[in-house]
């Protein structure tokens, strides 16, 4: 904060005549001697009070000069902040990117999703990686209602939307997770540039959605899961993802296990 009048805050000084030997007793001469002694006092004091002055001027106008600047800095500083708390805000837990899967079938949407981000240990990459290319199917009931993966998990927007007989198809994006979709068909894609099992877990993960024995996206119940038609009995993150696994977790009412003909070339 700027000091104001800082230079009243100088030492007074003293009119001539009337020094500490100054008196109606005192002789002429003496007297002269004191004034002149004390007019010298007087100089000192006046340009000790002038010195003072200058440097809390100087001071003062530093103080006034830097805190606007501090001020306007913390100001940019936290409108910054601001835009990149807001844009985390909308990229994870605001609106879904246009052209998004809105299917009110689907066990959760992709609003949430990872952005480009690596999860556990899964990558992306802005084309997507052949070196290990298998396909893994996954089908979800809650209560005896199919619920649906969303197009487009793992693949990170804009998206290059495709309208096919069977629904839509996202033919690109910006991103490739090596874990991805790109239809509501269940059918989920490991594309990847090194050669690895991944599992059931990651991909929810990448997902942000919960899965636990009893917790399936948003929804809690036991879960009952089957791998190629016989039952699963561990923790269904750790079901893997290889090459033409047919995966079903019915969460609550147990559904019977219904195979899946994986197109032709996958």
């Amino acid at each position: 904060m700027a000091q104001r009048g800082s230079g009243r805050t100088g030492g007074k000084a003293r009119p001539a005549g009337r020094g500490p030997t100054a008196g109606k007793n005192s002789s002429p001469g003496r007297g002269s001697a004191s004034a002149g002694r004390t007019s010298k006092q007087t100089a000192a004091a006046a340009q000790r009070a002038i010195k003072g002055a200058r440097g809390r001027s100087g001071s003062g106008v530093l103080v006034r000069t830097v805190l606007p600047i501090v001020g306007i800095v913390a100001l940019a500083a936290a409108v910054i902040v601001g835009v990149l708390l807001s844009n985390h805000s909308n990229t994870s837990n605001g609106a879904l990117p246009q052209g998004a899967d809105t299917s009110t079938g689907l066990l959760a949407n992709t609003a949430g999703q990872s952005t480009g981000d690596t999860v556990d240990g899964v990558s992306s990459n802005n084309t997507e990686q052949v070196l290990f290319h298998v396909h893994a199917h996954l089908a979800m009931y809650v209560n005896g209602q199919p619920k649906l993966l969303p197009y487009g998990l793992g693949i990170v927007p804009p998206y290059q939307l495709q309208q096919t007989a069977a629904g839509p198809f996202v033919a690109g994006g910006s991103k490739f997770y090596w874990l991805h979709t790109h239809d509501e068909s269940g059918v989920i894609h490991i594309e990847s540039p090194v050669q690895r099992t991944y599992t059931l877990g990651e991909f929810f993960d990448l997902w942000h959605q919960n899965l636990s024995p009893t917790q399936l996206g948003p929804n809690t119940g036991k879960i009952t899961a089957f791998m190629n038609g016989k039952p699963y009995t561990g923790n269904p993150r750790d079901i893997p993802l290889t090459a033409h696994n047919v995966i079903q977790l019915d969460l609550g009412t147990v559904v019977p296990f219904a195979n899946f003909s994986f197109p032709s070339g996958e």
